[in-house]
């Protein structure tokens, strides 16, 4: 915090303080109209205490009943980091299914945190600190938690990557009939019951194995820019969030993204080349995954409200460092993005409301039968729909060609290894001791990955030194698309050559 009489390497910062217009001391609250105004969100917004907090419970509410995507008694999984926005969201969904609340919620909650502690470079001492805050607030919930190491990324199936059976569209009438069913059929546990059902907790011990603690270490060190790292972190995030929900039987997962965050995240993933993906990244629900769906259900509040509500309320939040903390402006896309708009909001207030309503008007590409498509369709790490195409974007094709050319040139063995025929891979005709060609079992290179990659992924592979290091499950997922398409063109080749033979 910068203090007026603080000496600054024998400069004196002597600003003069503004007057505080009094009229602005003892404004009324807009709506009730009787009590004084305890704070202000924007210039004509002043609320009092009661006011406020039924507003910010209000907007929470409302934002889940517009959009009508969560069903009675279904499963919701809460992810919580730790901050200020999602404990928040945590503290509003713990409000709402009490019995004081006026419009009960009617999902039954879940919570998990992704221990990403090793990733971020902290120390055993500081996870476990974390950690056991963390357990302190969820166990006051009284909801099933899960505290899962990143570590375990590296024992997912390769399913992770398959998106499964998604669910009917929640906005035909089966929404009011799942309501008036839940109606009907009251609940009808005991108190007993109840308190001994949301007490069976599930934790996940942060102490992995070494092998996966050393792998995870690889990978991230492989990685050479913080933009890189920060956008793989995000992927196997999701990856193991997605598993947790399926594995407990979760179809829906509630982000904590707040409207200040999403206008952060929409212009840094157009500076990433993830255009064709803005509407999932930034919409209230992502329906990629199939059968578990992404809700943002604090989308509508800026980080302003969230903490002013955690501050007069007491809302327990934890401090958890993370790749970008203690970092320059400039020391990756993400936190350059960041900087520049809350710097920008600093000036102008609504800059950040306008880069959020621009995110509303936008549409996924995907359409709406893709859900349903084969995974080839998809990108192999965040799983959107591919925006590769190369005949339909001759500048993109261009690069790749360019690209192709600096390799040879420089004779990359990776290519060699591509380009050589199969039986001058396998010497005298004899195999690898692998039951095949090693041309068709070896590990996929940075060229091979591409094809199976959107535009995004791409450079983020491209900053990587080494692909081995990524999850099992990645690879093999893409030694699985790999020859599948092999044998499609293998297939078509033989088709066409029958074609030609029955012409003759």
């Amino acid at each position: 915090m910068c203090q007026v009489e603080e000496d600054y390497n024998g400069l004196e910062c002597n600003q003069e303080k503004i007057p505080v217009p009094t009229f602005r001391l003892n404004r009324k609250c807009m709506k009730c109209k009787e009590e004084t105004a305890v704070l202000i969100i924007r210039v004509n917004d002043a609320f009092c205490r009661s006011c406020f907090k039924e507003y910010f419970i209000h907007k929470f509410r409302a934002m889940l009943g517009k959009n009508r995507v969560i069903f009675p008694q279904e499963k919701v999984l809460l992810a919580v980091s730790g901050g200020a926005a999602s404990c928040s969201m945590l503290s509003q969904v713990q409000e709402g299914l009490s019995r004081e609340a006026p419009k009960k919620l009617r999902f039954v909650p879940g919570i998990i945190h992704i221990d990403d502690g090793r990733a971020c470079g902290r120390s055993a001492e500081e996870r476990e600190r974390s950690n056991a805050q963390l357990r302190g607030i969820f166990a006051k919930t009284g909801f099933p938690y899960f505290i899962v190491p990143l570590e375990q990324v590296f024992s997912l199936p390769t399913s992770v990557l398959v998106p499964g059976t998604s669910d009917p569209d929640p906005s035909n009438p089966s929404y009011k009939q799942a309501v008036d069913q839940y109606i009907k059929e009251k609940q009808t546990l005991t108190d007993e019951n109840v308190a001994s059902a949301v007490a069976k907790l599930s934790i996940e011990d942060s102490s992995y194995s070494p092998e996966h603690k050393l792998a995870l270490e690889r990978l991230f060190s492989s990685l050479k820019t913080l933009t890189a790292k920060e956008d793989m972190l995000q992927t196997l995030r999701q990856h193991l969030i997605l598993h947790i929900a399926r594995e407990n039987g979760y179809s829906k997962v509630m982000m904590g993204d707040s409207c200040s965050r999403l206008a952060v995240k929409l212009l840094s993933n157009i500076a990433l080349g993830r255009g064709a993906a803005l509407a999932s990244d930034t919409g209230f629900s992502d329906p990629r995954y199939g059968d578990v769906v992404i809700v943002r259900p604090m989308r509508d509040y800026s980080s302003k409200e969230i903490a002013i509500y955690s501050r007069m309320f007491n809302v327990p939040s934890v401090f958890i460092s993370g790749l970008d903390t203690k970092t320059h402006d400039k020391a990756s896309i993400q936190r350059l993005t960041e900087s520049f708009v809350t710097n920008l909001q600093a000036d102008f207030p609504s800059t950040v409301s306008t880069i959020y309503r621009t995110s509303e008007k936008l549409h996924t590409v995907m359409p709406p039968q893709c859900q349903t498509a084969e995974p080839a369709s998809k990108c192999l790490l965040c799983l959107c729909a591919l925006d590769t195409k190369v005949d339909k974007a001759s500048a993109f094709h261009a690069t790749l060609v360019s690209e192709q050319l600096s390799q040879i040139k420089h004779q990359d063995p990776s290519l060699d290894a591509l380009a050589q025929p199969a039986e001058q891979c396998c010497a005298g005709g004899q195999g690898c001791g692998t039951g095949g060609c090693c041309s068709t079992n070896r590990l996929p290179s940075h060229q091979d990955l591409k094809t199976l990659l959107c535009y995004s992924c791409r450079l983020t592979i491209k900053d990587m030194e080494a692909t081995n290091t990524l999850p099992p499950y990645v690879i093999t997922e893409a030694e699985k698309r790999q020859k599948r398409s092999r044998m499609r063109m293998e297939i078509s080749e033989y088709l066409l050559e029958d074609g030609q033979d029955d012409g003759d």
